[in-house]
């Protein structure tokens, strides 16, 4: 008997948690932080619900917190097994737990809280971390798990579990069929069961006319004689900006005006995509990477038109408030959103149409533009997602949708169940299913 147990992004976006059990052995696919506002600090910080000692291995889709953030609190609560990944996802996810830390201890100082976990548990987890190619077998006991190309992000992959005649496969995030960086999403032979992303189970992008879109925001910024601030997360998002912005400035698209990559984390992300995927980032023109603090603080005395890409995505920290503070009350301006906004977040708030906003502790006016292009999501929209659940139907048996706001992941579900016959459902947190 095999047991699948949801513990984290089941009807929410965040804290992807899952853990598969036969008689013999136990593994957990993902184990990501919860990531909202102040309530999900306090959820990422409660005990598992499960036993970290009694877990044999750790298989890891991506590197993205909501996937990998508390790896190092399960080092820290008694895992000891091994971790399983991509290269390339071993090398992200160290800088972001790494970043991650910092991040975390500066909210636990704030509140007066223990930190969650240091640097130091990070460290254990990279020496218990284990780089695997796409396709290679792992035996776990009963388990042979292997990993497939999710197209989401780079190293990204979808986690393969044979057990007992059933395939069960966890896509993490699928990928958006518009990205310029990653491959297309791979066909899995044979699956059974689906444990599936649903971000935007009910959306579907403008994934073609996303370049055009860009042009024009860029195009009415400069015309306006504004500044584009554009909130990013680390991986992916900034890198193909990069790519998409540098292109348009070399075809003459658009002027050629100042690009600044104003954020640490994207910078050190941004050295393994050109070590894996040979594109030279360091190299575009008109583009400036500001690391230190002082190089960011200049970016403030070079006049408009200007863009700058700063974490985090969804306005939750990092550098992008300090220009969000400069340029959300001037109406020259634009805040371009191309990433998901969780509810509650600040990026939410504004994307939602807030008129004033709260940062360090003042009341700052939105009087600027607010632009939103969802084809630059690194998420497979709600129309490929079910293609994707379409190709693997004849042997699929059963579709959990997670990674998904009710709303979202529901619509999928009952659409995966009206045209294509199967069954799907949107499992709850601690909701456990027997599979076979």
């Amino acid at each position: 008997m095999t047991k699948l147990s949801f513990y984290g992004a089941a009807q929410e976006v965040t804290g992807s948690c899952f853990l598969l059990e036969s008689e013999s052995s136990k593994i957990l696919v993902d184990c990501g932080l919860f990531q909202c506002p102040r309530f999900c600090d306090i959820r990422s910080r409660e005990p598992f619900q499960f036993d970290p000692r009694e877990i044999d291995a750790l298989f890891v889709t991506h590197a993205h917190i909501d996937h990998t953030g508390r790896i190092p609190k399960l080092i820290k609560e008694g895992f000891r097994g091994k971790i399983y990944s991509s290269p390339a996802t071993r090398e992200l996810a160290e800088i972001m737990l790494k970043d991650s830390t910092g991040v975390l201890t500066k909210e636990a100082t704030k509140e007066r809280e223990p930190v969650i976990y240091t640097e130091s548990d990070v460290d254990e987890a990279m020496r218990l971390w284990e780089a695997k190619k796409m396709h290679e077998e792992i035996q776990i006991g009963g388990f042979a798990v292997s990993f497939y190309d999710a197209g989401h992000i780079l190293g990204s992959a979808m986690i393969a579990v044979d057990v007992g005649g059933e395939r069960i496969v966890f896509s993490g995030d699928i990928g958006n069929s518009g990205s310029v960086l990653q491959k297309t999403t791979e066909t899995v032979a044979k699956p059974t069961y689906f444990v599936m992303e649903s971000t935007y189970g009910d959306r579907v992008h403008e994934n073609e006319q996303r370049v055009l879109m860009l042009e024009r925001v860029i195009e009415r910024t400069v015309k306006r004689g504004g500044t584009l601030m554009i909130p990013a997360f680390a991986l992916e998002r900034t890198q193909e900006l990069l790519s998409v912005i540098s292109k348009m400035m070399e075809e003459k698209q658009i002027p050629k005006i100042p690009v600044y990559l104003d954020s640490p984390l994207s910078i050190k992300a941004t050295s393994i995509y050109e070590k894996y995927l040979k594109i030279p980032f360091f190299k575009f023109p008109n583009v400036n990477f500001s690391l230190t603090t002082e190089e960011s603080k200049k970016i403030n005395d070079v006049p408009p038109p200007k863009i700058i890409i700063a974490g985090s995505g969804m306005s939750t920290g990092g550098r992008i408030l300090h220009h969000e503070r400069r340029y959300l009350p001037d109406e020259k301006s634009a805040l371009l959103i191309v990433s998901y906004q969780a509810p509650g977040s600040l990026g939410r708030r504004i994307e939602d149409g807030a008129k004033s906003v709260s940062l360090f502790g003042e009341e700052v006016p939105v009087k600027c533009r607010i632009e939103t292009i969802s084809g630059y999501s690194a998420h497979a929209d709600g129309e490929t997602l079910f293609e994707f659940v379409r190709a693997h139907s004849d042997t699929l048996k059963k579709a959990f949708l997670v990674h998904g706001e009710p709303k979202a992941s529901l619509a999928l579900a009952q659409k995966i169940r009206d045209y294509l016959g199967i069954e799907a459902f949107a499992p709850k947190y601690g909701e456990s299913v027997e599979i076979s």
